[in-house]
């Protein structure tokens, strides 16, 4: 499987392409969807309406139904040395620390987007002005550069122009992923984004000198993806 390219394939089926190959990676940055049970839950505000509308989009795109333990056992496996960042919600926390810590044993840290413009919506629940982004190595390092990039707290607005601009609902800041990726990994190694959606890896992977590999199913996101990639 060639490196530098985002591919239009379930990324279970990519996975196995390169498991067979032996073809390893040295870093996977992932966005998988996000667990939403109740997509259309909340009040009866103008807000609240907002809320499920935004819900029903990302259940359309097929974004509310979490991620497997097989597939976790696949990004496993094509790991040179198990080094991982996964954007979560609440409700998958406990997934991810049964595989990766208590089955897997490994080190692990958590992350968080601060967003400081979410809607006022705190009825019998804190504000949803946060995305957790979990950690997790084996045997491979963690080497900020600076003070700045060893923070594990991303303060930001939330990404509605990004959102627009590439035509993907959850796009993430491109600062982000590239503070993350020059954090765990070096210049010419392989990063792997297994739902690449709007190609925010593979352009952070680009401007830090990395080599990439990412699966996308979706069409429309594959197609923004390329369109974004050949703008760099």
């Amino acid at each position: 499987m060639k490196i530098n390219e985002i591919y239009n394939m379930d990324c279970a089926q990519g996975l196995l392409e390169l498991i067979n190959s032996n073809q390893k990676v040295d870093l996977i940055v992932a966005d998988p969807p996000y667990l939403i049970k109740d997509i259309h839950g909340g009040d009866k505000s103008y807000l609240g309406k907002r809320i499920r509308k935004y819900n029903q989009e990302l259940s359309d795109s097929k974004l509310t139904n979490g991620i497997s333990t097989t597939l976790f056992k696949l990004l496993w496996d094509v790991m040179e040395k198990p080094n991982f960042y996964f954007f979560c919600n609440r409700a998958q926390i406990p997934q991810y620390l049964d595989f990766f810590v208590n089955k897997n044993k490994c080190m692990w840290d958590v992350l968080i987007w601060h967003k400081t413009n979410v809607p006022p919506l705190y009825s019998n629940k804190y504000l949803c002005d946060k995305e957790y982004i979990l950690h997790f190595r084996k045997g491979a390092s963690c080497h900020p550069a600076t003070y700045q990039k060893a923070k594990t707290v991303f303060i930001g607005t939330t990404n509605k122009k990004d959102k627009l601009l590439y035509n993907h609902p959850t796009v993430k800041p491109l600062d982000i992923i590239k503070t993350l990726i020059e954090n765990s990994s070096h210049e010419g190694e392989l990063v792997l984004d297994p739902f690449m959606g709007s190609g925010t890896t593979a352009v952070a992977a680009r401007q830090l000198n990395r080599n990439f590999i990412g699966f996308e199913i979706n069409k429309q996101f594959y197609e923004a993806s390329q369109k974004r990639l050949a703008s760099v």
